[in-house]
């Protein structure tokens, strides 16, 4: 038999095993968790015997750079990045800066150089700041992926792909939805670190939207702060100030968390004011589910590292020849009608459980 063959007929096996093996293992007292682990065990024994899909390989390490470590918002992301790894056999490193401090993010990338990484990814935050890290990483053979955040249009920097949400697009997407809520009137754009990348260009679509619209709203782009603390002081001295405003929006996770708090806190939605913005904090969903905001935006941070490492792989595995590919990881509107499988639902897939399941569904799929 050919190793061609070899490994097709491993593959067949182990295949059918895996299609009888819940069953036989529930009927005999095994947990799902032992079950997979048994699954595991024999995929690691194919690989040895050479019927795995991919050649032995270094375990490569993958150093994640990024601009607010310890921020909720991006443990879904290192979820992705470990479930990733575990499953082709990689380890990675998470670093970078609490505060977005550009300095100590090029630190790392610097760090990061210097131990031979295998691939490095950074959340581009900054419209030149990077140029001169990535590439100093790609002329030391060490490909370099964006996530998150990208250089602009036009950047001299080469990082080979980016992975994450198309920021502009998101942007106008949250300016066309803030049109058909407010109709007219004063807006505000919540942002916590003007011109920043992760953040500005959902700003700058946003006001891009409604400006094409032809709508009589006046909208204006208000700088809050990276502490939520300092953040929802001002845009609670925002609301207070300008009580005749129609609209607040967030173009981040703690501002628009902030918003909703803020909302509820002096009952905006019955003085017909609305509210939105991006991500998927607890405190932000359960505003939506309670009416006090309109919408929160999800960007899907789990497939933002998930993706990016799957992407560093086939590059390492193929020698280039393919893995480096732009990935929008999408937009999608979570609503008052959609948000409850969010709040009922605990998994690492969202960042609010570190236990591994497959989360059940059912119904048609759409909207």
């Amino acid at each position: 038999m050919s190793e061609a063959d070899s490994r097709a007929a491993g593959a067949r096996a182990i295949a059918a095993v895996a299609e009888r093996l819940p069953r036989r293992a529930m009927m005999h007292g095994v947990t799902a968790t032992a079950a997979a682990g048994m699954l595991a065990a024999m995929a690691g024994r194919a690989e040895a015997a050479g019927t795995g899909p991919f050649p032995a390989h270094p375990k490569w390490k993958f150093v994640f750079v990024n601009h607010v470590t310890t921020n909720p918002f991006f443990v879904p992301c290192q979820y992705g990045i470990h479930d990733a790894c575990a499953l082709l056999g990689c380890t990675y490193q998470w670093t970078g800066s609490e505060t977005s401090d550009v300095g100590q993010m090029v630190n790392s990338m610097n760090a990061a150089i210097a131990a031979q990484a295998d691939a490095i990814a950074v959340p581009i935050v900054d419209p030149k700041g990077f140029d001169k890290p990535t590439a100093r990483a790609l002329a030391a053979g060490i490909p370099v992926w964006s996530y998150n955040a990208d250089a602009p249009r036009g950047s001299p920097n080469k990082r080979l792909a980016y992975v994450g949400q198309d920021l502009f697009l998101s942007g106008q997407m949250m300016g066309q939805k803030i049109v058909e809520l407010v109709g007219s009137g004063k807006v505000a754009l919540f942002i916590a670190t003007p011109g920043q990348l992760n953040l500005q260009p959902r700003v700058d679509g946003a006001l891009d939207a409604i400006k094409k619209s032809g709508a009589k709203i006046e909208a204006t782009m208000i700088a809050t702060d990276p502490t939520v603390n300092v953040a929802l002081s001002k845009i609670r001295a925002y609301y207070l100030g300008n009580q005749e405003v129609k609209g607040m929006f967030g173009t981040g996770g703690g501002d628009t968390m902030n918003v909703g708090l803020v909302m509820r806190q002096y009952d905006l939605p019955k003085k017909g004011v609305h509210g939105g913005g991006f991500d998927l904090q607890p405190r932000t969903l359960q505003a939506v589910h309670d009416g006090f905001l309109d919408f929160a935006i999800d960007q899907q941070p789990y497939l933002q590292g998930f993706y990016t490492v799957m992407e560093m792989f086939a590059y390492k595995v193929s020698g280039g020849l393919v893995g480096a590919a732009d990935v929008n990881t999408g937009l999608k509107f979570v609503t008052k009608s959609t948000v409850g499988p969010y709040l009922s639902t605990k998994t690492r897939y969202e960042g609010s459980s570190a236990t591994r399941m497959i989360v059940p569904r059912s119904g048609p799929i759409g909207g």
